[in-house]
């Protein structure tokens, strides 16, 4: 019987972990996908586009690390970079924030699919984050 609890909790760390993984996932092909059209309204200076895909090379590169490693640092990164994206999408969507330093103006007072599937998908990647760090560990002397 103690022998199934170290496999099924292990079953539910690689699940946990394929689906941040796929949310972030989504994340990441959402921006890219969308990048080349909001940098036009910047050409110049860094770009909501460009920042759409520092947005989506962070969420591969989290995606990756909490896929490969399942460790809490990396729970830990996923959760980072997920609840970033759903704190700015939020705060762009009902917050007229001005462009400051390099950052330009990204107001956009509505809802679209594009939008609203990378919305969920960070927010689901974020709890499924929050689960993943901290969910209780086994120990090496308790799966014996």
């Amino acid at each position: 019987m103690s022998a199934s609890i170290p496999q099924r909790h292990d079953l539910l760390g690689i699940v946990l972990r394929l689906l941040i993984s796929a949310a972030l996932a989504i994340d990441a092909v959402v921006h890219l996908r969308l990048a080349s059209y909001y940098q036009s309204a910047a050409p110049a200076g860094i770009g909501q586009g460009n920042l759409f895909r520092i947005e989506a090379a962070a969420a591969i590169l989290a995606g990756l690390y909490v896929l490969l490693r399942g460790s809490r640092p990396a729970y830990a990164a996923a959760f980072i970079v997920a609840a970033g994206g759903v704190v700015a999408v939020l705060l762009y969507r009902y917050v007229n924030v001005p462009a400051f330093g390099p950052f330009p103006a990204m107001y956009e007072p509505i809802w679209f699919f594009q939008k609203s599937l990378s919305a969920v998908a960070q927010a689901a990647a974020a709890a499924l984050a929050a689960v993943g760090l901290f969910r209780p560990r086994h120990s090496k002397t308790l799966r014996r």
